[in-house]
């Protein structure tokens, strides 16, 4: 047999048994979380247009996309992010909705990183979708669903880092800079490159409040005092005027619900999607070097599928939260029902009618054929691996059936 066919492709992996477990575990979890606010499922395809994620609507750069063609020759892409699909089944579905929609997904996004990042390229990304409201309730409703569902995961430890994208976007408008210079300077935040940064903003020639609104995107957690400041400084672009006070007004609305230790203000936070409008939010906890969670402001996405349309969404990458959840040690309360019979000919309709009934009471029961060339140890090591409860050995003794009962990983 070739050995290369047991290997998986760069960038993707086999998930199995325990871990396999915790995944799903999470996932249920989570989405019974979102549940719980009012948000319908909806499930979206793997694949779509290639328009749907092209340069137009911001998503993703398409070297980083899998492309592949249909038998008519249309030009396909397997998603790499979840929010355009949504957008177009929103306005779709939903195109005559004059109410507020609320959706959740649970999906998988591919992205064709290069191989040098050393990233996943296939992600399950859980998250919502409130379509047709611009308030910054909605905004706050999104970051407290996004806390609420890390503290369901187990977590205590992270922070939500919330930005806006017009206090950037109004920067680039009121420095007049092209669009090298602003990609250059989205590389430097990007890095977290304050100093370079400062240096680059030195060169611009630009006057004194302006170059301290500059100076801000290096503020990593914005108090009261700096946010009024920072609209002081503003008082001239009224661009970032807007974000600011929609900033604070956003942090009132935190404060009702009471989650104000897990969010900071962070004014020079950008994201690659290019789509968002208004305020952004990366979620970061130790034992992940990527965003956990992530999310935002996008009011004129679904005007590229014909529906005007005010909307925000955010997405957990599950994968990332696992291994956070991993690091930190922190365990997925799991709780292991499933029993296992190991019978003989003889006891094989006793054992049946014994899983039957089991599984009727909605538990788990496994079913072996004993095996002579196996020891019960055998059997008992099997169960332990598997965190299988209890072990029941069915056999026969003098023309009835005996249950010897070990337990298990109780």
């Amino acid at each position: 047999m070739n050995q290369r066919l047991l290997h998986t492709p760069e960038g993707v992996r086999d998930i199995y048994n325990e871990e396999c477990e915790k995944k799903l575990l999470l996932q249920d979890n989570l989405y019974r979380r979102l549940r719980r606010y009012g948000y319908h499922p909806i499930q979206t395809p793997s694949f779509e247009f290639f328009d749907i994620f092209g340069t137009e609507i911001g998503s993703t750069p398409s070297k980083d996309l899998y492309k592949f063609f249909d038998r008519e020759g249309n030009t396909l892409v397997l998603r790499p992010d979840m929010t355009p699909s949504i957008a177009r089944s929103a306005a779709k579905y939903f195109g005559d909705e004059d109410m507020p929609v609320r959706l959740c997904y649970l999906g998988n996004t591919y992205i064709n990183n290069s191989s040098y990042q050393g990233r996943l390229k296939e992600n399950t990304q859980l998250g919502a979708e409130l379509i047709g409201d611009s308030t910054s309730d909605a905004d706050a409703e999104m970051i407290a669903m996004a806390v609420a569902c890390l503290k369901e995961a187990g977590l205590t430890q992270f922070q939500i880092s919330i930005g806006h994208a017009d206090f950037f976007g109004g920067l680039m408008e009121a420095a007049g800079l092209s669009e090298e210079q602003e990609e250059e300077l989205r590389n430097l935040l990007s890095n977290k490159n304050f100093f370079g940064v400062e240096e680059f903003v030195s060169t611009l020639g630009l006057n004194e409040n302006l170059t301290r609104l500059f100076g801000m995107l290096g503020v990593l957690d914005a108090n009261e005092d700096e946010l009024s400041a920072a609209k002081r400084y503003a008082a001239a672009y009224p661009r970032i005027l807007r974000a600011i006070g929609g900033l604070e007004e956003l942090q009132k609305i935190l404060e009702v619900y009471e989650i104000s230790r897990y969010v900071s203000f962070e004014l020079g936070i950008i994201s690659n999607y290019r789509y968002y409008t208004g305020v952004i939010f990366q979620c970061y906890t130790f034992g992940s070097g990527e965003p956990i969670a992530k999310g935002g402001r996008y009011d004129e996405l679904l005007t590229h599928f014909g529906k005007k349309c005010a909307s925000i969404g955010f997405a957990i990458v599950v994968d990332q939260l696992l291994a956070a959840l991993s690091h930190q040690k922190i365990e997925l309360k799991r709780k292991h029902e499933t029993e296992l019979a190991v019978y003989v000919p003889g006891a094989r309709a006793e054992a049946i009618r014994w899983a039957c009934a089991l599984r009727a009471d909605g538990r788990g029961a496994e079913l072996i054929l004993f095996d002579h060339t196996k020891t019960r140890d055998d059997y008992i090591a099997y169960a332990a691996r598997n965190h299988i409860a209890a072990v029941h050995f069915l056999q026969e003794e003098n023309s009835r059936t005996v249950r010897l009962t070990e337990n298990g990983d109780m």
